[in-house]
């Protein structure tokens, strides 16, 4: 058994709902599928809601009605049966009645996450229906009824697993098993969800829940790159990663994958394949826990951080200093990306500014504060143990024209981080694309 994911922009169309229909019953196997929301309903979903808070119903009833005439135009256009056209088109209508409903009554969080589910409810009712149609042995099985988070919203592992295996095998004759992304109940019972990039979370803990063969991640781009296409040239798919690569990638801006995702897949042993939907013939990217050893992998970069610096003479030889810094950051719940260190400094990266002022208000006790605005981190992936070598004057070298604010290395075997400015982004990559990655595609390797 394989678990499937297919994003937003893989159904966001009925001609791709099809396409994805004849994907993931190509092979004849029974698999598991998990689907995102048609691409934009989650973002109008949002609107909805924020109509609601600011008490517009007017508002939120003018957006209900454009999304669900949308909805019925791709339900006429998908079937080719009336039967299923009219089962689909009356739950499209119950549906929508249920979101007009809360202009009716008072609104809280609580509500708009019963909203924001709304768009994989719809998404998963007309592709399984449509696969019925076709005549494929297929069944819609609730996400609510398995994916479930704890008291610290963290995924309840026992539940997801002891559930995911009681409700397939109630229908153990099916080909396809249909589920939602993103979506799931809190330990209270109430609708909830995984936050944004979501679906790719569901996808790896239920295959890490039936212990699938294969995790697949279907989107609109042939695997992970190692560079960021859009605006470096001569990029090309990385074909293996490691987990803990990836991971890094992730963090670090390769939007592909969800950064926190592929953890239940690494400790359960399940590889998680990256694939394209309009090329599905491209053999994509494998993570997987094996290494090659001696290889560079990828670069990407995260935007939009922020650099603090903190100076004081005071600290030379003083214990705690840095506790009372990372105290500061801990209370403001504000996690640090990057940090460097001196006798008489330190230097740190967010990438939150909600509480920036406050931060920097409470480290004038200890010294001097200097605020960098957008500044980019760039990181380097691959295998970077501290027994290769090379590996750090190939980066350095590569930027030997850009002004580097801060460099990060050894503390991850994995990656070498440069602090840049966000107007340096584009020259900055296309330098390490150029150094690092020259001969027909292939990385260097240490010698």
């Amino acid at each position: 058994m394989k678990v499937l994911k297919f994003g937003g922009t893989s159904v966001g169309t009925p001609q791709r709902m099809k396409d994805v229909a004849r994907l993931i019953t190509a092979d004849g196997q029974t698999n598991v599928v998990v689907l995102s929301a048609m691409s934009g309903t989650t973002n109008t979903l949002v609107e909805i809601a924020d109509y609601l808070y600011k008490k517009n119903p007017e508002g939120a009833n003018d957006t209900i009605n454009r999304l669900e005439r949308k909805y019925m135009a791709h339900a006429e256009e998908l079937y080719a049966t009336d039967e299923w056209r009219q089962r689909t088109l009356d739950f499209l209508k119950e549906t929508f009645d249920f979101l007009r409903t809360f202009s009716k009554s008072l609104f809280t969080s609580f509500e708009e996450k019963v909203i924001l589910a709304q768009g994989e409810l719809i998404s998963t009712n007309m592709v399984t229906n449509y696969l019925l149609e076709q005549g494929v042995n297929a069944v819609l099985v609730p996400a609510l009824d398995i994916i479930r988070t704890d008291k610290n919203a963290e995924p309840d592992l026992n539940y997801i697993r002891t559930h995911a295996r009681a409700i397939f095998d109630t229908y153990p004759d099916k080909q396809l098993y249909i589920t939602q992304g993103f979506i799931c109940r809190n330990a209270y019972g109430e609708i909830d969800n995984l936050l944004r990039g979501g679906s790719d979370y569901t996808a790896c803990l239920l295959g890490a829940a039936l212990e699938a063969e294969e995790i697949q991640i279907w989107t609109d781009i042939d695997g992970m790159h190692n560079n960021d296409p859009r605006i470096v040239s001569g990029t090309e798919p990385v074909r293996q990663l490691n987990f803990d690569e990836a991971a890094e990638l992730a963090y670090f801006g390769a939007k592909i994958l969800h950064p926190t995702c592929i953890q239940p897949a690494k400790y359960a042993g399940v590889p998680v394949r990256l694939l394209n939907t309009m090329e599905p013939e491209a053999p994509g990217t494998i993570i997987n826990n094996h290494m090659h050893r001696g290889t560079i992998k990828a670069v990407a970069a995260k935007d939009n951080i922020t650099c603090i610096g903190i100076q004081s003479s005071r600290m030379l030889l003083a214990h705690g200093f840095l506790r009372k810094v990372f105290e500061i950051f801990e209370t403001y719940r504000t996690s640090i990306d990057m940090i460097c260190t001196s006798e008489v400094g330190v230097s740190v990266t967010v990438d939150n500014r909600t509480n920036l002022r406050a931060i920097t208000d409470e480290l004038r006790k200890y010294g001097t504060v200097t605020v960098d605005d957008d500044m980019c981190i760039v990181c380097v992936v691959g295998d970077l143990a501290g027994q290769n070598v090379g590996f750090e004057s190939l980066a350095t070298e590569a930027l030997r024209q850009i002004p580097v604010r801060m460099i990060s290395y050894g503390g991850s075997a994995h990656n070498i981080s440069f602090l840049i400015a966000g107007s340096d982004k584009q020259r900055t990559l296309q330098a390490l694309q150029d150094t690092l990655f020259k001969y027909d595609g292939h990385v260097r390797r240490n010698a």
